[in-house]
């Protein structure tokens, strides 16, 4: 293969049989469980990177199904993201993700950089009450619950919400183990249709783990609850920051 067929075909790893296709990537029916919880002001500020801001001691703790998403496929994915703002403006700073699926695995950290890694974790309805869990390996690291579609939520809202830039650290190191690439990247979802959203009573239960310290964040209170389904598409991103550049 001539040199210039390698870079008129390379996306993505392996050259031959990409990981996952291009995007943009379109989400049919994706389905929400966000639990918000106050924790330590101290502990966010240790994770978050500069130059995003803490505003609030506040982490939205997600679980997220996705049985429709174009190159995707059908899986499920948990995690933490924590609101921030940059440069005066209001966002969300993606921190942990945890999903069961290898394509959105390779394709969110080499695309976005998002922090994901494999895990098992599960999103369901049990008879009156929403379930969301996370196992790594064999041990449980958060249980999420939530009464089922007790209070109607205003479903324009909740889109508009989505339409919040947010931010993820993307690190790619060099072949000498020295950071090639790092970043704070911005994405938007866009054409968002949110299909309905629901409150109710919640509860949520972090345990400690070494390698998904999901608890490193603690649950004081929880705050609120929300339950939605929508269709949306994740959008390629652009570099709010070059650290290497500084």
């Amino acid at each position: 293969m001539h040199s210039s067929e390698v870079l008129s075909r390379a996306f993505a790893m392996p050259l031959t049989n990409p990981a996952f296709p291009p995007g943009p990537y379109r989400f049919v029916n994706r389905e929400f469980l966000i639990i918000t919880y106050e924790t330590d002001l101290d502990a966010l500020r240790a994770v978050v990177p500069e130059p995003l801001q803490v505003t609030k001691p506040v982490v939205k703790y997600e679980f997220i199904r996705m049985p429709d998403s174009t190159g995707f496929g059908d899986y499920t994915e948990s995690g933490q993201v924590i609101p921030v703002e940059y440069k005066g403006v209001e966002g969300n700073y993606v921190h942990s993700m945890y999903l069961n699926d290898h394509p959105p695995i390779a394709g969110g950290r080499e695309l976005w950089g998002f922090p994901k890694k494999l895990a098992t974790p599960h999103f369901a309805v049990e008879i009156d009450t929403l379930i969301g869990t996370l196992d790594y390996g064999l041990v449980r690291v958060a249980t999420g619950t939530m009464g089922f579609k007790h209070r109607t939520v205003d479903a324009e809202a909740v889109a508009r919400s989505q339409a919040a830039p947010n931010y993820l650290l993307k690190i790619i190191p060099h072949v000498d183990g020295t950071p090639r690439i790092c970043e704070l990247v911005r994405y938007h979802m866009i054409d968002v249709t949110v299909k309905g959203a629901w409150s109710g009573p919640a509860s949520l239960e972090l345990h400690p783990h070494a390698l998904a310290p999901v608890a490193d964040l603690p649950v004081k209170r929880v705050v609120s609850a929300l339950h939605f389904i929508a269709d949306m598409t994740l959008d390629l991103g652009t570099v709010a920051h070059d650290y290497l550049a500084q």
